[in-house]
């Protein structure tokens, strides 16, 4: 005689109902205990981005004078000073354009 072993089944059937929620709320349980709690980041700037372009700008600016300063006085033999003054950058964009 053959004996069935009917204990199998009721195992297996306790495993899947375990594993198939019935209601709305034992999904959500389900989905809570998979994933990990979400931490949002909050990123605090020390300067705002206002800040930072507007200092970028002077940044550029100020190396623009240190550079011509340097370059006018050291490269071309002339007098610092005269980097800021108007007469020298009218007598530049003349030799550009050719009319001197």
């Amino acid at each position: 005689m053959v004996k069935e072993h009917k204990t199998d089944e009721p195992k297996i059937q306790r495993k899947q109902d375990e594993q198939t929620p019935k209601t709305r709320s034992e999904k959500h349980e389900k989905t809570e205990e998979k994933q990990p709690k979400k931490s949002f980041w909050v990123q605090i700037r020390m300067f705002p981005i206002w800040l930072r372009v507007i200092l970028v700008l002077l940044l550029l600016v100020g190396a623009a004078a240190l550079g011509l300063y340097v370059g006018y006085s050291v490269v071309g033999d002339g007098s610092p000073k005269e980097i800021f003054q108007k007469e020298t950058w009218t007598h530049i964009t003349d030799i550009i354009r050719g009319v001197e």
